[in-house]
């Protein structure tokens, strides 16, 4: 049977919040390019690293922790061998190395690449208008008190479960806008505290993320100087997070992992609404060619990109065409708060649905086992919702479907010489104690 028949057993483990594997078609469907209508081109990749680096010396002003890496927000890539022994991995299926999201300064999060590139195009867009700057000027201007007066006339606002929240009100607040966050009732209390701290306003809502953008939407249009990070439909925090792929390019390099036909690289991304893994994907696929695979990972009551592929592809008929988890009878409820999404991001489905190798759900207790399995083998400390992708390389190499997927790609000579690549997404500021109930769930 081909690996992406959806049987009735296949709908119901879905519907019953069971771990599922769903693989898209063939590679004769596979493609490189976004899809026209989105309009998003390899040139906006280069345009948001540009962007970064026209930044760094100002955030190296703003924020001591970057001032030895010169205002350059980067995570590491590192090869976890005692992981890879612990998920039960065989070096005949390849080599297992994380890009450490979780690390990344000033957010602690993968929202570090997105949010905090809208709030810079924002904040740049802003001091062109406004006279602050000119082009090829030292953007350290923009942190003299005249500067900050000047921000301090606008609002930028956002919709969040947590992480993407605190990246825009850090980095708004830092340079002087007035923030403010929109947060679902799942948002974790250290996430609003980290925040409240920061001066940033934070306003609570009892529903799903949904409610909390719509709120936040609603709130800025009202403010003639508002503006809203919306996380479901910008390409601004999208090709922050495709800029990835460049920096990750030069990591593989150093460590002399090639990716080629002979050398496959597998990516597992956690996924929430997906503008942070469809970005990561599109800007991989741009950068480092078809050879990449990239896999994304849910909860099992939030598989909102799934349902979104599944839709796409006809597999759950009589549902709309963009359904959320609600309408398959899922609750939406998880441990994992970052991934806790009922519908997918349109923006981030036409970019990448016709590229992704995959979509897999993940039970809470998984993330717990694989979050205390990381502490215990590389002393790395993660997030719940960062633990996703360590299910991925087990799906891929030691399921029926999964071999039959790299069967149909012509993958299975290749494994011993492939790469597979977990993004941990976030976990850097978690307190001590609440770090410790993580490790309780033993």
């Amino acid at each position: 049977m081909p690996s992406n028949v959806v049987t009735p057993e296949f709908l119901q483990a879905l519907r019953n919040a069971e771990p599922v594997l769903w693989l898209r078609p063939g590679p004769e469907d596979c493609r490189v390019d976004a899809p026209a209508e989105t309009g998003l081109t390899t040139d906006q990749i280069a345009a948001a690293q540009a962007r970064f680096d026209r930044f760094a010396p100002l955030l190296a002003e703003l924020f001591p922790e970057l001032q030895d890496s010169g205002g350059v927000i980067e995570s590491p890539l590192s090869r976890t061998p005692k992981m890879q022994a612990a998920l039960g991995l065989p070096e005949a299926q390849g080599t297992l190395w994380i890009k450490s999201d979780h690390a990344l300064p000033v957010a602690g999060s993968i929202k570090a690449r997105g949010g905090i590139h809208e709030v810079l195009e924002f904040a740049e867009s802003v001091a062109l208008r406004e006279g602050l700057i000119q082009s090829g000027d030292d953007y350290r201007k923009l942190a003299t008190p005249t500067a900050r007066a000047c921000f301090a006339r606008y609002q930028v606002a956002v919709g969040s479960t947590g992480n993407l929240g605190l990246s825009i009100g850090v980095m708004a607040s830092a340079l002087g806008f007035r923030a403010a966050v929109h947060m679902s009732a799942d948002a974790k209390a250290w996430k609003k505290a980290r925040l409240r701290a920061r001066g940033v306003e934070v306003v609570e809502h009892s529903g799903d993320y949904e409610r909390a953008v719509a709120a936040g939407r609603a709130q800025v249009q009202a403010d003639p100087h508002g503006y809203f990070v919306d996380d479901e439909r910008s390409v601004s925090l999208f090709m922050g997070y495709a800029a990835a792929a460049l920096r990750l390019r030069a990591q593989l390099d150093a460590a002399r992992i090639r990716v080629d036909a002979q050398h496959p690289l597998f990516v597992y991304l956690p996924c929430g609404v997906g503008g942070a893994p469809g970005g990561i994907a599109y800007g991989l696929r741009q950068v480092l060619g078809e050879h990449v695979h990239c896999f994304f990972a849910e909860p099992v009551q939030s598989p909102c990109f799934l349902v979104r592929m599944m839709a796409g592809h006809g597999q759950l008929p009589g549902l709309p065409a963009a359904p959320s988890v609600y309408d398959v009878g899922l609750h939406n409820r998880t441990e994992a708060d970052g991934l806790a999404v009922p519908r997918a991001s349109e923006l981030a489905y036409s970019a990448v649905g016709g590229m992704l190798s995959g979509v897999y759900t993940v039970a809470d207790q998984t993330l717990f086992d694989d979050l205390i399995r990381l502490h215990d083998t590389e002393g790395i400390r993660i997030e719940p919702s960062a633990a996703a992708g360590f299910s991925g390389p087990r799906h891929i190499c030691l399921s029926t479907a999964g071999q039959a997927y790299l069967a149909e790609h012509g993958l299975l000579a290749q494994m011993p010489q492939s790469t597979h690549l977990v993004w941990t997404t976030g976990g850097l500021f978690v307190p001590d104690e609440e770090y410790a109930h993580f490790l309780n769930r033993r």
